[in-house]
């Protein structure tokens, strides 16, 4: 069985390593349930000159043919608000979960808790299911809030890479 694996992609800056990391879990097998927020259809205009529809439907067919070689069955696509997406319930956990960029409030919301949107309820969901999360924070310097909040989740069980 294919691990699952869900990205999401926010509005930081550092929206190619995002892209990479899907085109890398694509090629090496793995299925990938990706999310992304507003912002980063701004960055990833901005950084790549890339749109990033709206609609997932959208989104996924960009993507497919951005990357020729993916497999369409491996690559699912939610919106933002799209609260029956299996990443939203603790019954249907991804093998691990990863937010790159992560943008410093994406961060801040899953350090306290909050779950407003679709990318913060799914990293809930996986820290409480105790699947493994990795961060990829691309905002500098850091405020001692920032770090606080790293702190909060790397004790957590989170990897602050």
């Amino acid at each position: 069985m294919p691990k699952t694996i869900c990205l999401a992609l926010t509005g930081a800056s550092g929206m190619p390593y995002g892209l990479r990391l899907l085109e890398c879990l694509l090629e090496a097998g793995c299925k990938v349930q990706l999310l992304y927020s507003q912002a980063s259809q701004v960055v990833a205009r901005q950084e790549m000159d890339f749109e990033l529809p709206s609609r997932p439907a959208d989104a996924k067919a960009a993507l497919l043919a951005r990357f020729p070689a993916i497999n369409p069955d491996m690559l699912a696509v939610y919106g933002r608000e799209e609260w029956f997406a299996p990443v939203a319930s603790g019954s249907n956990p991804p093998d691990a979960m990863v937010i790159c960029p992560c943008s410093m409030g994406t961060l801040a919301a899953i350090a306290q808790g909050l779950a407003d949107k679709l990318i913060e309820r799914a990293a809930d969901v996986v820290i409480k299911e105790g699947r493994k999360l990795v961060v990829v924070p691309r905002e500098t310097p850091f405020s001692g809030i920032h770090l606080e909040n790293m702190l909060r989740l790397s004790r957590a069980g989170v990897v602050i890479l």
